[in-house]
C-alpha cells in the first residue's frame, strides 16, 4: 500500500501552490515517446523529460522560442513530409488528461485557501490539450486558481530560483504561509530553500488525500 503521507503541518497554511503534470494532471512519458518514434525521430528521449526538458522543447518551456520557431527547430529531426500538426499531436500526447475529481477538488479548496499553479509548461499543451481538460465543467483554468505562474512566461524553470522568484513577486504570496505540491524532490527542496513549505505527491496518491490528511492533523 502506497503511503501519501507527508512530514508538514497545514497550521498557518494560506495558499496552497500547486505544479501540474504528475499532481493535477496526468501524464504518460512513454506514450509521447511512442508517437515520435512513430513519425520517424531518432532518440526523442533526448528532448522529452519527465520533469525537465532538453533541446528545442526545454527552449519552448523556458519560453526561449515561439511554437513557429519551436516546429522550424524539429523539421531537420524528422523525416520529409511530417507536419507541424503531427508533431503537434505527438507532442501533446505527453498529456493523458485531468479526472474529474480532481477538478472537483480544486474548486472546493479554493473556497478555504488560495490556489495557484506554478508549472514547467509550454504554450502548445498549457493552451490547447491542457486548457481542454481544465474545460471539462465549462470552466476555464482561471475558475480554479487564484493566480497561474507558468514557465515560457517566467522565462525560467523549476528548480531554478528565478521562477519561484517570479511567481513571489506576480501572484503576491508569500513563502511560509505556502504549501507547495509537486512530484519532483529537486522542485521540492529548490521551494524549501526558499521558505515554501511542501508535499511530495507520490505516484498513485492524490492532492486531496494529502491535505484532508495534514488537516486532520492539525
Amino acid at each position: 500500500m502506497i503511503s501519501c503521507s507527508s512530514m508538514v503541518t497545514i497550521k498557518g497554511i494560506k495558499n496552497l501552490l500547486f505544479d501540474q503534470g504528475g499532481v493535477i494532471v496526468d501524464i504518460e512519458r512513454d506514450r509521447c515517446l511512442d508517437e515520435l518514434s512513430k513519425l520517424g525521430m531518432d532518440h526523442p528521449e533526448r528532448l522529452v523529460g519527465l520533469y525537465k526538458q532538453d533541446g528545442p522543447f526545454f527552449a519552448l518551456e523556458n519560453g526561449d522560442i515561439s511554437l513557429a520557431q519551436f516546429h522550424d527547430e524539429l523539421r531537420p529531426m524528422m523525416p520529409p513530409g511530417v507536419t507541424d500538426e503531427q508533431m503537434d499531436r505527438a507532442f501533446s500526447s505527453f498529456i493523458v488528461g485531468i479526472p474529474l475529481h480532481r477538478l472537483q477538488a480544486l474548486r472546493a479548496l479554493r473556497r478555504r485557501y488560495e490556489t495557484y499553479i506554478l508549472s514547467n509548461t509550454n504554450p502548445l499543451m498549457f493552451e490547447g490539450v491542457i486548457a481542454q481538460a481544465f474545460a471539462q465543467e465549462g470552466l476555464d483554468v482561471n475558475a480554479y486558481f487564484d493566480g497561474i505562474t507558468v514557465s515560457y512566461l517566467a522565462h525560467s524553470n523549476k528548480p531554478d530560483r528565478k521562477i519561484f522568484d517570479y511567481a513571489i513577486s506576480t501572484m503576491g504570496i508569500n513563502p511560509q504561509e505556502t504549501l507547495f505540491f509537486d512530484d519532483g524532490q529537486e522542485n521540492l527542496d529548490a521551494a524549501a530553500a526558499l521558505g515554501f513549505k511542501t508535499a511530495l505527491v507520490k505516484p498513485g496518491c492524490e492532492f486531496i488525500d494529502i491535505i484532508n490528511q495534514l488537516e486532520l492533523e492539525q
